[in-house]
């Protein structure tokens, strides 16, 4: 066992060596490389090639050798039968669905990326068009939240038809964010509403004042500080922070109200959450269903684009994220050895 355990120990030393080594690389390599191609790439993807492309492949699979011959025939007369379609309509061709993925963090971080999507595709869009977002978020800051529901709310306000789709969650600042769509869709067991606001403020004054510590607060303003963590709080304070929510609820719900008029507003306004069927039921949603079903059914008589902006990596991040993958499957592997190692005979 004394063995294994200095052998461990070598084998982390060396491991802190090399992760020591490439990361000076990566603080050397980045100062002479700059910020040089600092601009995000734009990409799109068409979802309907990926899909045929499979079908075709499970067919020919799933064929005898005899019969692929005129499988094969048969996918060249798809194409060109498609073909002749996108040239109709004096031009037009088949509508787009425009594809935007929306993953929310407690700051709603990925807003200005979303934004920019946003922006690119109502530039392209054409009449007729619709734009799908797949959204995730549980909710998070009321103000980072309310700025990606007005970005939302821009596809509308061009004319573009709108669909969100919810297969796992969509609550708080998340249905903030969904409602404002011409439908939403869920699926069966995803999380929707929780419309309300939360906040909670930890406060050690007694701590202190037991270890005879004392906290001046002092403030411009009668309201400028309502709870503090460190200082007494009043009631004066804790009423006005109240009050202070309540203001920030009804304007949640005034927002939601707005975009699904016909939702029992005080109803659904209780801070609960409910399973996309029950949200159907309380008119949450418009529909069930999973964001990949609505898209494949969407490509029967639309073309399905995805698409992305993607922020360069400068050749530290890459770096960076190699070495963090390094330590983090050398970290696993120790942990699997040493789980090992109470099977091992000593």
């Amino acid at each position: 066992m004394g063995d294994w355990l200095a052998d461990f120990g070598l084998f982390l030393a060396q491991l802190l060596s090399l992760v020591m080594v490439v990361g000076l690389a990566v603080v050397v390599v980045g100062k002479l490389r700059g910020d040089a191609g600092s601009d995000s790439r734009l990409k799109l993807e068409e979802l309907n090639r990926g899909h045929d492309a499979r079908r075709r492949r499970l067919r020919l699979a799933a064929t005898e050798p005899g019969g692929r011959k005129r499988l094969v025939k048969a996918f060249r007369r798809e194409d060109k039968a498609r073909g002749k379609a996108g040239k109709g309509e004096q031009g037009q061709g088949r509508p787009t669905v425009w594809l935007l993925d929306f993953h929310g963090d407690i700051r709603a971080s990925g807003t200005g990326r979303f934004a920019e999507e946003i922006s690119a595709v109502i530039a392209a869009a054409k009449s007729g068009d619709e734009v799908v977002v797949r959204l995730e978020s549980a909710g998070g800051l009321v103000h980072a939240y309310g700025l990606a529901a007005a970005e939302l709310d821009r596809l509308r306000e061009a004319g573009l038809t709108t669909t969100v789709c919810v297969d796992k969650v969509a609550a708080s600042g998340g249905y903030l964010m969904a409602c404002g769509a011409d439908s939403v869709r869920a699926a069966p067991l995803a999380v929707l509403g929780s419309i309300g606001v939360v906040a909670q403020v930890p406060n050690v004054h007694r701590l202190l004042k037991r270890h005879d510590i004392d906290v001046e607060v002092l403030t411009a303003g009668r309201y400028k500080r309502t709870l503090t963590v460190l200082g007494e709080n009043t009631e004066e304070g804790r009423e006005k922070f109240l009050d202070d929510l309540e203001t920030t609820h009804e304007l949640f719900k005034r927002h939601v109200a707005k975009r699904r008029p016909a939702l029992d507003i005080e109803a659904i306004a209780t801070g609960e959450v409910w399973y996309g069927s029950e949200a159907l039921d309380k008119g949450l949603v418009d529909a069930l269903g999973t964001s990949e079903a609505y898209l494949v059914e969407r490509m029967r008589e639309a073309k399905v684009i995805r698409v992305r902006l993607e922020p360069p990596r400068r050749l530290a991040e890459r770096l960076g994220m190699a070495v963090s993958m390094g330590i983090e499957r050398a970290l696993l592997r120790g942990a699997e050895v040493l789980d090992a190692s109470r099977w091992q005979k000593r």
